[in-house]
């Protein structure tokens, strides 16, 4: 290895750090950035406080590298949507995509949640550089379908808050959802399948 070299974590530390970040990810998706505490997520990971401050600078260090690693996974369902594809099976299978996600990473959601409701103070470039040209561009290409007449007149970008907010719920309000529903329910057949009916109405040309 060259003098100077950056050396490859151990399996040790790529382990303590994977256990920090998802002891990190429970924390602060059920306490928040402002309300988890580093001893709280020592405490999930088993570690002792200064084996944290090891591996990351501190909270914040923590929470920007989830929200990171975070990104990239978050944008796939709408990525995923193919211009060369029929649009309503196009935007139905985001639709799909975004309800499952919020089934299989809620805590996940409820951090990008509480980061945006702070204003985003530490995902801002993320979100520029990022999302906003991919939103762009899918708003793009709705709009382009709404123009060949293969949908009916729609706001691109009201569509796409819409899908946001009605799948992101089951993540966000998780626990409201539960108790509404039942301890033994298990919203998201039911979700599926009355978001795929309303969303395919609102696409009928």
């Amino acid at each position: 290895m060259p003098d100077g070299a950056p050396k490859k974590p151990s399996r040790i530390q790529k382990r303590n750090r994977g256990k920090i970040l998802d002891a990190a990810l429970e924390v602060f998706s059920r306490h928040g950035f402002r309300g988890a505490t580093l001893d709280q997520i020592a405490a999930e990971a088993g570690l002792s406080k200064p084996n944290i401050l090891y591996y990351f600078d501190g909270k914040e260090d923590i929470h920007v590298t989830l929200l990171s690693r975070l990104m990239d996974s978050w944008l796939d369902p709408l990525v995923a949507m193919n211009p060369e594809g029929d649009p309503t099976t196009e935007i139905l299978s985001y639709v799909q995509r975004k309800l499952d996600m919020a089934r299989d990473m809620p805590r996940e959601s409820r951090l990008f949640a509480n980061e945006i409701l702070q204003g985003a103070p530490r995902i801002g470039p993320e979100l520029s550089g990022h999302l906003k040209p991919l939103f762009d561009e899918k708003c793009a290409l709705v709009a382009h379908w709404v123009a060949q007449g293969r949908l009916p007149p729609l706001d691109p970008q009201h569509l796409i808050f819409s899908i946001w907010a009605t799948t992101q719920h089951y993540a966000d309000f998780e626990s409201q959802v539960s108790l509404l529903l039942g301890a033994d329910a298990d919203p998201h057949a039911r979700a599926s399948d009355h978001l795929n009916r309303m969303f395919r109405a609102m696409l009928e040309v």
